[in-house]
Parts: structure tokens; sequence; C-alpha cells
């Protein structure tokens, strides 16, 4: 059994052989390689701009299903499942590969607790515990 080792070709290095100044790779064919000092790689790079963006994105979606997430009409088990597939769902989507910090889960948590007093039309100064809240919406 034979390894075939591929060979690419290096255009504007100043060393061809170690590849110092190499600003891209010719591949084979009409693929080539761009040098680049920073990449993105499944959320590999997480920045706190990154969570308060997807905070964010989560409240815009509540906010265009606050007329069905507050109304009395329908139940609180319905509108924490449709909470929890629309909201939460696009909060979180994306953010599977996150190495996530203390700090930028409780910031979520406190965004997701501040949706479902609203939707519970509960104010923070009735003191309602939050896992009272939580368990209603189940």
């Amino acid at each position: 059994m034979y390894k075939v080792m591929k060979t690419f070709i290096c255009r504007g290095c100043v060393n061809p052989v170690t590849g110092i100044g190499c600003t891209s790779v010719d591949i084979g064919g009409d693929a080539n390689l761009e040098l680049v000092d920073k990449f993105c790689y499944l959320g590999d790079t997480l920045s706190d701009a990154a969570v308060e963006n997807r905070i964010q994105i989560g409240w815009n979606k509540f906010r265009q299903l606050v007329p069905l997430l507050t109304v009395k009409d329908i139940s609180l088990i319905v509108r924490g499942r449709l909470c929890s597939n629309c909201v939460q769902s696009s909060m979180l989507h994306g953010s599977e590969t996150w190495p996530v910090r203390k700090e930028n889960e409780v910031a979520r948590q406190q965004a997701e607790m501040r949706m479902v007093r609203w939707m519970c039309g509960v104010k923070l100064q009735d003191r309602v515990p939050s896992e009272w809240l939580r368990e209603r919406l189940d």
C-alpha cells in the first residue's frame, strides 16, 4: 500500500520551504486557499457581543408574539410551550458549540425570567418565586 502525498504550492511566500509570508495556497485545479488571521468556525470564537445579540434576538421574537403570550384566554401551559419553541429556541440557536461563561448564562436566564414574568402578568415587586412561575408554564 502506497501513500500519496499531495504537494501544495504557496504563492507570494518569502520562504517557500517554511511558508513564512504565505498569503495563499494553490491546492490544485481552480481552488485556492487564502491565508487569514482570524476566522469563526461553528461559533468557535464567542464574545459578550454574540451573547447579547442572541438575547436581543430572543426579545425581538418575544415582542412579535406578545399578543399571543399575554392573552388570558390561552392557558399558561400553551403559552409556555409557544415561548419555549419560538423564543427560547431563537435565543439558543447556534450556541450549542459555544464555550459559555457563567456571566453569559446568567444574563440569558435573567432575560428569560423577565419574559416569563411578563407572560404570567407578575411584577418583580410581587415577590413570586421564579420556580413557581416556571412550574405553571410547564
